[in-house]
């Protein structure tokens, strides 16, 4: 946690008020996304109960298993599912758009939109991967078979899932992770995960503070739980006798219908807070990075669903190659997240310089026209004296960037006084020589207005979106000895299909 977090938090407390972390909006909120609000089996990893979802808050759809321990039931439900969240991926691909020619000259294509899936915490998100991990291997032939839109479905979930490991994608968003990252409460960061109270303090009642409306999402009377568990009491008093009705009836339509209205009962109320999240987000800007971000996620889902029929499902382990190429493109993608976050966001960018990744000040030297002549040829080298009371903790060589400009490149040759990193050390205010290296135009003559001058304020960080390179990685057929050696061609067998759902 930031000291600015921190702070945020403490003046949250005083106050009863949530505060605000960014000033922007740091996710895509799609024109209508898919809202989903699952609920499972107490004391089953992965027996869906009910759903409840829709892209319309004023229409939602509810699904419910009148009997979770029933495999038939259970599939059933899947099958059922597997038509509004199908039916949301194919609608939501938009217009096609004809992209230049990739490296190897082949023609591409974008779709114009991308579906997005909205649940309420991070239970949600693991629940839909669980969801997914345990329809995608499904028989749609022999015993035992499930309907053809099962594994579909699974394949789709999973996909989404992965998706949400990714930094800064928006395809699959958990509400509570949105919100926290926008606004600090003066609650615990366990509290936060409860939708409920970290809307309380967020956007509380009239009449209330946030304190208070916390507290009274405490109560699951009054804010039953937003899934995917159920309240306890919930599974003693109503959920348990009404299914044991419905066991009894032989299926009876009535007793799955009181099944449903208790189930209605659990989920309508996260349904509203789900949505009104949606409004209080959707209220900030979109930060200037968000349009870019959004677009990879187009990319990822234009090529998923072009080769969809072309691969098998999801493994459930991926080779040593793939998955050393995943976390290299997780981390590269941390790191551009962060970095264009602080660059849309003076409020981020403010963490970073009370962290020691950036500083800011006033120029009060710059040589524009400098030229290095150490070399076969001349290079433009612009040099700049920024006072800062920042605390500098970066070492001369390191590389930075503008954060008014990310285009302009540069290293730190030497700090003078103020921050921990400077050669005189110690306290605070001091002056940072920064060389420009890049971003200035072709010439040795700087663009105009490029180089700031004697009397502007700037601001410079260490974190860079572009700064790690594309990795190599073996082929997979020259996998190490070291890890395993060439893997054999995954092809799903009995032991995928036959994954258990708890």
């Amino acid at each position: 946690m930031s000291v600015l977090s921190s702070l945020a938090q403490v003046e949250a407390a005083a106050t009863g008020r949530a505060q605000p972390l960014a000033t922007v909006r740091h996710c895509h909120l799609a024109d209508a996304p898919l809202v989903m609000i699952p609920l499972k089996l107490a004391g089953e990893a992965a027996a869906p109960l009910a759903v409840m979802l829709g892209t319309d808050r004023d229409d939602p759809l509810l699904l419910a298993v009148p009997q979770p321990r029933n495999r038939d039931l259970r599939f059933s439900f899947a099958a059922e599912l597997a038509k509004p969240v199908l039916n949301h991926v194919e609608a939501s691909r938009g217009d096609v758009e004809e992209l230049p020619p990739g490296k190897d000259g082949e023609e591409r294509i974008r779709y114009g939109d991308a579906p997005q899936l909205l649940v309420p915490n991070r239970g949600g998100v693991a629940f839909l991967r669980l969801l997914g991990r345990s329809t995608r291997f499904r028989r749609t032939e022999g015993p035992y078979a499930v309907d053809a839109a099962v594994p579909v479905l699974g394949r789709w979930l999973t996909w989404f899932a992965d998706r949400n490991d990714h930094p800064g994608s928006s395809l699959l968003l958990a509400m509570t992770d949105a919100l926290r990252l926008h606004w600090a409460t003066g609650q615990s960061a366990l509290e936060d995960g409860n939708l409920a109270a970290l809307m309380g303090w967020v956007d509380p009642p009239e009449g209330m503070d946030g304190p208070a409306a916390a507290a009274r999402a405490e109560d699951p009377v009054a804010c039953p739980p937003a899934g995917p568990a159920t309240d306890p009491s919930f599974d003693n008093e109503v959920l348990a006798p009404a299914i044991a009705a419905y066991d009894q009836s032989g299926g009876d339509p009535r007793a799955e219908e009181r099944i449903r209205r208790a189930l209605a009962s659990q989920l309508r109320p996260t349904w509203h807070l789900m949505w009104r999240a949606v409004d209080v987000l959707r209220a900030l800007p979109p930060g200037a990075s968000v349009p870019s971000r959004w677009e990879r996620d187009r990319d990822a889902f234009t090529y998923y669903h072009q080769t969809f029929g072309e691969a098998y499902p999801q493994a459930r382990r991926d080779p040593p190659v793939r998955a050393a190429r995943r976390l290299h493109d997780l981390e590269r993608a941390q790191e551009s997240y962060d970095a264009q976050r602080a660059f849309d966001d003076p409020l981020v960018m403010a963490e970073q310089r009370l962290a020691g990744q950036a500083f800011g000040g006033t120029v009060v030297d710059s040589d524009p026209t400098r030229l290095d002549e150490t070399g076969r040829r001349p290079k433009l080298r612009p040099l700049l004296r920024v006072r800062t009371d920042d605390p500098v903790r970066l070492e001369p060589g390191t590389p930075v960037c503008s954060a008014a400009r990310p285009a302009l490149k540069g290293r730190i040759v030497d700090t003078e006084g103020g921050g921990e990193g400077g050669r005189e050390g110690g306290g605070e205010g001091g002056t940072v020589l920064v060389e420009l290296t890049g971003g200035m135009g072709r010439k040795l003559v700087p663009e105009p207005g490029v180089v700031p001058e004697a009397g502007e304020r700037v601001v410079f960080t260490s974190r860079t979106a572009d700064g790690w390179g594309a990795a190599r990685f073996p082929d997979k057929e020259d996998t190490p000895w070291t890890h395993g050696g060439p893997p054999e061609e995954y092809v799903p067998s009995d032991e995928d299909a036959a994954e258990e759902w708890s």
